[in-house]
């Protein structure tokens, strides 16, 4: 099964979206948007930038966890993984995110 982004509201009115992989999994989140058309913007940037492995920030957190940004090319964080517990997770996360992103579809959930 194929990824998908889902586009949704948050519990602050804000628009959101998160990549699934083909599992269900997700495997990146946005920060939240006021407007609808910027959290479509986007998923249109997350596609446009997922394949490029230089767009990928990669992290280690203070607990010792691993995780991942994907920014734009204006440096703007434009998606944030969940923690993994290694850096090899976090390296499939990403990969998964290059392979899932770019054609995935839009799942409208805001209705």
């Amino acid at each position: 099964m194929a990824g998908k982004f889902e586009l949704y509201t948050d519990k602050a009115g804000e628009f959101r979206f998160r990549l699934k992989a083909g599992n269900g999994e997700i495997i990146l989140a946005s920060e939240g948007y006021k407007q609808r058309a910027s959290a479509e913007n986007g998923i249109e940037s997350v596609k446009k930038n997922a394949p490029d492995d230089a767009r990928f920030e990669r992290k280690e957190t203070d607990a010792g966890n691993y995780r991942f940004n994907l920014k734009s090319t204006n440096g703007q964080v434009i998606g944030t993984s969940e923690s993994y517990k290694s850096a090899s997770g976090r390296d499939n996360g990403i990969e998964s995110v290059k392979k899932n992103a770019p054609d995935a579809r839009v799942e409208d959930m805001t209705a």
